[in-house]
This record gives structure tokens, C-alpha cells and sequence, in this order.
């Protein structure tokens, strides 16, 4: 396995237990999470998203860089 589709697959492992872990130990917190999204403008959840991911990456450049 190359060394670029581990690094992906590990990301990917970090961000299953990252989710996994907020809804097994607080799911019910989870859950009202979840609806206050879907109360939330599609806007500003793609703000948000495109936030997020700008974050990341800049921080994955600094790390990796």
C-alpha cells in the first residue's frame, strides 16, 4: 500500500472513531445536534463546511508541509 492511500485511510480511520465516539458517549447531545442542523439555512451549513474544510487543510499543510 502506498504511503499517500495509508495516510487517507488513516484519516479516515481517525475521523470514524472521532464520530463513533461522540455518539456513543453522548448520543442523546448527538441527537440534538443533529436537529438544530437541519433547523440551519443550507447556506450557512455549506459556509461552515467550506470553513471546516479550509481549517483542515491549512493544518494538514502546516503538519505535512
Amino acid at each position: 500500500m502506498s504511503s499517500s492511500l495509508g495516510d487517507v485511510l488513516t484519516a479516515l480511520g481517525l475521523v470514524l472513531v472521532i464520530e463513533g465516539l461522540t455518539f456513543a458517549a453522548a448520543p442523546e447531545s448527538a441527537k440534538r445536534a443533529l436537529a438544530a442542523l437541519l433547523s440551519q439555512p443550507a447556506s450557512l451549513l455549506r459556509g461552515a463546511g467550506i470553513a471546516a474544510m479550509l481549517v483542515g487543510l491549512v493544518l494538514v499543510w502546516a503538519v505535512r508541509g
